[in-house]
């Protein structure tokens, strides 16, 4: 997967303690997690972490997790299954 790019975001100040923000495509996928219904969690993962949405209602939007929150919510994940 690509790095992220990174700009100065149009909303910060001319000084130099800047917002910087990254604009990535995203590939959600049905969650291997999801049941076989119609209402299904998709994912996207990125270079730093992983991105969830509603299947129904992507338009909404979807929580972004950093890298190490994620690999702890699927740890515990696995953990609820065994």
């Amino acid at each position: 997967m690509n790095e992220l790019q990174f700009r100065k975001s149009s909303y910060s100040g001319q000084d130099q303690n800047c917002v910087e923000v990254a604009h990535f495509s995203s590939n959600f996928h049905k969650s291997s997690y999801s049941g076989q219904g119609q209402g299904c969690v998709e994912v996207a993962d990125f270079p730093c972490g992983a991105a969830v949405r509603d299947s129904k209602r992507p338009e909404h939007g979807h929580l972004a997790f950093p890298a190490s929150e994620w690999k702890a919510f699927l740890k515990a994940a696995c953990e609820e299954q065994l």
